[in-house]
């Protein structure tokens, strides 16, 4: 209609938070669960912690930098996925027995692990990693040629590296994760038996904390089943040389979380403000002593005579203040006593002296 004008609504879209959750930013980025978690443990998805919760969050920067790349999904998605030994073999062009070979001297680094029904271990590797072991030319003798004779002697020797490697390389993932010596501490610790720890950490309170910044491994099984034990013998330290090298490091990293506070505090991570307080020495001086009150006036000339002390002579009297025409009150212990009790006497006592 003429005349008549029309206000344009604008639609407020509300504001996307700049974190958001990992099942969403999985979901946004084409991956599964699993390649999502085994993107962050490699360093493919930088995740950042929420300050309010305390969990782990994706910045939209970082989705948007992801999605931003050439072949986007698929590209991402190849450096994510995992063979096992029948289908690594056929990327590596060898057979399995070769493939189970090179990755039992620890040439092939496997990157997850599970049990399967009949409770037999199935290592999975990085296809990327594969390829690239295929590329470089200084390995086209193991491939295609014969294995040498002491690395042959090794396998006979029932050598097997691949549980070590995968240790070794979960533990560089949560030391990644760990932001202070406690947590790293903590990390070092899932990888070692219980008694190697007690007998480095000595001090129960410790221990105790220790135990429940230890991050949780992959379970495999109810608790207490045979693949269970078998995946924890998986996850802890076998050889002796791995032992002895995680031992120091914990007690290192034990080291480097007491060096913050005092020796003395009754907790590690408390600070001993008792004994950062500088202390203040005290200096005993004689007591100075108190005037006592005479019991009966002195006058001038009685105090020079009695006393080596210098008595300075009474001020002058003012003729501006109460009584400066009238007649001066008499001196004596009575009317001393009266000055100290006004309330003891009646006023008129004053005029009558002692």
């Amino acid at each position: 209609m003429p005349g008549t004008t029309i206000a344009s609504v604008t639609t407020l879209t509300p504001e996307r938070p700049a974190l958001c959750a990992p099942s969403r930013a999985a979901r946004e980025l084409g991956l599964k669960r699993y390649e999502f978690d085994l993107a962050v443990e490699l360093g493919r998805i930088r995740i950042v912690s929420d300050g309010a919760s305390g969990g782990r969050r994706v910045a939209r920067t970082e989705i948007a930098r992801l999605q931003a790349q050439a072949g986007f999904p698929q590209t991402l998605r190849e450096r994510v996925r995992v063979v096992g030994t029948k289908e690594g073999a056929s990327l590596m062009g060898v057979s399995e027995g070769r493939f189970a070979r090179l990755a039992r001297l620890g040439l092939l680094v496997p990157v997850r692990f599970y049990l399967n029904r009949y409770r037999a271990v199935v290592w999975l590797y990085l296809a990327e990693e594969l390829r690239e072991f295929v590329a470089n030319g200084e390995h086209a003798d193991l491939i295609t040629g014969r294995t040498p004779e002491t690395l042959r002697s090794q396998l006979t020797a029932g050598l097997d590296l691949r549980p070590r490697n995968w240790r070794g390389r979960h533990l560089g993932f949560l030391l990644r994760q760990a932001e202070d010596p406690w947590a790293r501490a903590g990390a070092i610790a899932s990888f070692l038996p219980s008694e190697e720890i007690a007998e480095i950490v000595k001090i129960p309170h410790e221990r105790a904390r220790l135990d429940r910044l230890r991050p949780t491994l992959p379970e495999h099984g109810a608790p207490g089943s045979p693949s269970a034990l078998l995946g924890e013998q998986i996850m802890t330290a076998q050889d002796a040389d791995e032992i002895a090298w995680l031992s120091a490091d914990l007690a290192r990293q034990l080291e480097a979380t007491r060096a913050p506070w005092s020796a003395s505090s009754p907790e590690p991570g408390r600070r001993d403000h008792v004994a950062r307080r500088p202390r203040v020495r005290r200096v005993h001086t004689a007591p100075v002593p108190r005037p006592s009150s005479p019991a009966a006036p002195v006058d001038l000339a009685t105090a020079r005579a009695c006393s080596d002390t210098p008595v300075s002579p009474s001020l002058p009297r003012s003729d501006h203040g109460p009584g400066a025409d009238g007649p001066r009150p008499p001196r004596g212990l009575l009317t001393w006593l009266r000055r100290r009790s006004p309330r003891s006497a009646p006023a008129g006592d004053h005029a009558r002296g002692t």
